[in-house]
């Protein structure tokens, strides 16, 4: 009988999560922060967005929802690197992507007893107990519930972190006025809800937007910038700007919608992501070493909308906003003075 084929979502996790690996090795996150100034890891963004390119080589093709996929990892990674708890952050490192704290101590506290193996199947499993653990991290705003795609949480403090990332690779002037409109929206239905969270909105806009479409690309960095600068929206608004080739074969007629079997499951409210460790992804390595290749263009980032900027406002605003006796490791990265909180009893 032939295997199944791995679906989008399951190879891009794969991609990811070994792109992740090879960028923490031995399971250590760098330190961003040299000399009081915050350095994101911009090289791991572009492996990254190559990963999505190997995958899905049309921008045009939106239906999977992996492309966006891509910023989340990033941006996770980055708050890890600050020094934040790993199983904090969600999308986590590790499938299950969302899943509360105090469970996941419970799961690294376990000894390898036949009780605790089984529970670690069952919640880490590909098919784990709805409402435990899930694909994607949904919170309650002021008026509705959101998806949100970055998310630092845990029970006693409540959600620190609520980042949104949008994505425009093709059809700049068509799309650029719902974007932002959006992006307006939810900030203020998740600010009413939750004033002291780090409310962040990030923003990838191909480079051919400046060429292509100037008036559109100027028009959406205009509005960003404003975005970024009203007080009661978002902490922090940061624009990345990729730069990369696609390949001539690939045509920019709209994709067929796939059949109701073969949807993604970001497509799919509450659906959870295949777990990448149960399907096998040929030629993981080489696909790893051969990825198209991208570059951030930070010439076209305005000073205020940079990813640095943007991460340690980020960082800065949840420091600031909690007690010195909490997040400790990301107050020492940062130079920040801290205290260790006393031990459980």
């Amino acid at each position: 009988m032939a295997s199944k084929t791995p679906s989008k979502s399951s190879q891009a996790w794969a991609l990811f999560d070994a792109t992740v690996a090879r960028a923490t090795p031995d399971g250590g996150y760098s330190n961003p922060w040299e000399q009081g100034t915050y350095k994101p890891d911009i090289q791991t963004l572009e492996t990254l967005l190559g990963c999505v390119l190997a995958i899905i080589p049309d921008p045009a093709d939106t239906q999977s929802g992996v492309a966006a996929k891509a910023l989340d990892v990033w941006i996770a990674y980055e708050l890890r690197r600050a020094g934040f708890e790993p199983n904090a952050v969600w999308p986590r490192a590790q499938h299950p992507r969302v899943i509360p704290t105090d469970i996941a101590a419970l799961l690294s506290s376990l000894r390898p007893k036949k009780d605790a193996d089984e529970l670690r199947e069952r919640l880490e499993g590909p098919n784990p107990p709805s409402g435990i653990v899930s694909a994607n991290a949904n919170i309650l705003g002021l008026n509705y519930v959101k998806q949100v795609d970055v998310v630092m949480s845990s029970w006693a403090t409540g959600p620190e972190i609520l980042i949104s990332t949008k994505r425009m690779d093709a059809a700049f002037g068509k799309n650029a006025a719902n974007r932002i409109e959006e992006a307006n929206g939810d900030a203020k239905n998740l600010r009413g809800r939750h004033p002291m969270a780090a409310l962040g909105f990030a923003f990838g806009l191909r480079s051919t937007a400046f060429t292509d479409d100037t008036s559109a690309a100027q028009w959406l960095v205009d509005q960003l910038q404003k975005l970024n600068r009203e007080s009661d929206a978002y902490d922090a608004v940061g624009l990345i700007v990729p730069d990369y080739e696609v390949p001539s074969w690939v045509t920019q007629k709209e994709p067929a919608a796939p059949e109701a079997s073969e949807l993604d499951p970001f497509d799919q409210p509450g659906a959870d992501d295949p777990d990448p460790g149960s399907a096998e992804i040929p030629l993981l390595g080489p696909r790893l070493e051969s990825l198209p290749k991208v570059k951030i263009r930070d010439d076209l980032t305005p000073p205020d909308l940079s990813p640095d900027v943007f991460l340690a406002s980020i960082v800065n605003y949840v420091l600031d906003a909690s007690p010195i006796t909490m997040h400790p490791e990301a107050r020492r990265r940062a130079g920040r003075p801290f205290v260790e909180p006393k031990p459980r009893k």
